[in-house]
């Protein structure tokens, strides 16, 4: 008679957590580094100087959103190796993957050089960190959620969201860095540095990933896999597709409305408004600097009163502050602006930290990772990739003022505040029910919304 399998020693949740900010930090760095050139240079540098300036800027963001079309592809692909094989392996893979498509960016020859052939390898190299942030944010939001205590999964479940808010400020901060040099030299080679640099990064990312553990509740997830078993995505599109679809909705804001309330207000200010490039992007780095420190503090809240509850708070303050915030803008106040910023960004935080363990609370463990990144990637690759684009034509449509703008944010917070309030409702029978271990009702099927 052979012995029960002894069940492994958890891991500190608090290096679990730290692990998986590390790691995010990192590769959000790469992606929004992607995102702040796209916004004030790769238009100049990508593309033939006698297309018109609004053409340019409509191709600087489209390179941005071809990353998006692959994430769903990621989130398939290392959300399958994730649920059978491992939540770290997947994770040294598309750190990799991040870290060399974004030192290539930094090495590309400009339009001048070589013609049409830039663009083409910008846009290869983008959709290679579309794969590999694909499958990033799912693994590490359950690295830290399934090795949390109970009851605490908002609170470390929010380590990984802040690696949004840490790689923000480090790009942000690199690209201001950058731009004391001036315009002539940021055009020239400053604006590579920031891509450059991400390799001394991603060195010391993978040490991290490498020392990480699997949570417990990987062996029983592993345990219990038979040849028999469906392919994770096929099950959850079976049996849980209309949490898919929910969460797809309910994170609108917190992806679409970032790139609006960063990359979109950063093209509109410099480019409608002629306001400095320095200024923006300090404000910038000073609002991903805030989101770093309160969001911890709005995820703890989560933890005491309820994510639903913090969550939909903040989908109501972008609702107040979509039109304020571009009339301050068109102040060119420095103060305004800031404020501006800075109040978007506080109720913003409020819809990422909390978000993780809302979502994880939908499937069950042994198609988490997959259901989890199929929600949050195609809602990247429809609102993340594509709200830049749709308020840059709209606003243009419109003769260039802000409002359509304000409107989408308007709209798709409307929209996430329903969605998060259904997600609440399908999860009440069973908020009572650790995420770091299945439950016995729960272990064969994704819960449905």
């Amino acid at each position: 008679m052979s012995q029960p399998r002894p069940t492994p020693a958890p891991q500190s949740p608090m290096r679990a957590a730290l692990a998986a900010l590390v790691g995010t930090s990192i590769e959000w760095y790469d992606f929004y580094a992607f995102a702040t050139a796209a916004a004030i240079v790769f238009d100049d540098v990508f593309f033939p100087a006698d297309m018109p300036p609004f053409l340019r800027t409509l191709s600087a963001f489209g390179t941005f959103a071809v990353g998006f079309l692959l994430r769903p592809l990621g989130g398939i692909v290392f959300g399958h190796i994730g649920d059978r094989v491992g939540r770290k392996k997947t994770l040294v893979i598309t750190l990799m993957m991040m870290g060399i498509a974004s030192f290539a960016i930094g090495l590309l020859p400009t339009y001048a050089q070589v013609g049409v052939l830039a663009p083409v390898l910008l846009i290869v190299l983008r959709l290679v960190q579309g794969i590999a942030i694909g499958g990033e944010w799912g693994g590490a939001v359950l690295v830290a959620v399934e090795n949390a205590p109970q009851g605490r999964a908002t609170f470390f479940g929010s380590f990984a969201q802040l690696g949004s808010s840490v790689g923000a400020l480090l790009s942000t901060g690199a690209f201001s860095l950058m731009n004391l040099w001036g315009d002539e030299a940021f055009d020239s080679w400053g604006w590579r540095v920031p891509f450059l640099a991400s390799a001394i990064l991603v060195i010391i990312g993978l040490v991290i990933r490498l020392r990480l553990e699997e949570a417990p509740l990987m062996d029983e997830i592993r345990a219990e896999h038979t040849e028999e078993d469906k392919l994770p995505v096929v099950e959850v599109l079976q049996s849980a597709w209309r949490t898919v679809l929910t969460g797809v909705f309910a994170l609108a804001t917190a992806t679409g409305g970032y790139y609006v309330v960063t990359s979109f207000l950063l093209a509109y200010g410099t480019g409608e408004l002629r306001l400095s490039e320095s200024m923006l992007l300090n404000g910038l780095t000073l609002a991903a600097f805030l989101e770093l420190l309160v969001t911890p503090a709005l995820s703890w809240l989560g933890d005491r009163v309820g994510a639903h509850k913090v969550v939909v708070a903040g989908l109501a303050g972008v609702i107040v502050l979509s039109v304020p915030q571009f009339l301050a803008l068109e102040t060119g106040s420095v103060v305004l602006v800031y404020a501006a910023m800075l109040g978007m960004r506080l109720v913003m935080s409020a819809l990422y930290g909390p978000i993780a363990a809302i979502l994880a609370e939908g499937f069950a463990p042994r198609v988490r990772y997959t259901g989890i990144s199929l929600s949050y990637q195609v809602c990247n690759m429809i609102f993340g990739g594509f709200a830049p684009l749709a308020a840059v034509s709209l606003s243009a449509l419109a003769g260039g003022h802000y409002w359509p703008a304000a409107a989408l944010l308007m709209v798709i917070s409307a929209i996430g505040i329903r969605c998060t309030l259904r997600l609440r409702r399908a999860a009440a029978p069973r908020s009572s029910a650790p995420l770091t271990a299945p439950s016995a009702d729960a272990t064969r099927a994704g819960t449905t919304v």
